[in-house]
């Protein structure tokens, strides 16, 4: 049982502690938003399954090709109103 709860410890996950008298649904929101900032949910995505190297080069290009859109959007002078 002791080695458990080491092991445990030495897990390198996020952790939040709480306060004395802190809300437990302060402290899960807390948890979320640091395993969201970490990035930790957008990795388990992309490993959950296997992606073609064709597919991911699709996939990739498909979203430079949206950056580029919108920049230029982004850049394009008004048009005239009169």
């Amino acid at each position: 049982m002791i080695d458990k709860k080491v092991k445990m410890n030495n897990f390198n996950g996020r952790k939040v502690e709480l306060r004395e008298g802190e809300d437990i649904n302060r402290a899960l929101r807390k948890f979320k938003n640091k395993v969201e900032d970490s990035g930790i949910m957008d990795e388990l995505r992309k490993r959950e399954f296997f992606e073609k190297p064709t597919t991911e080069r699709k996939r990739r290009h498909g979203a430079a090709v949206n950056r580029y859109k919108k920049k230029l959007e982004k850049e394009r002078l008004p048009t005239k109103l009169y």
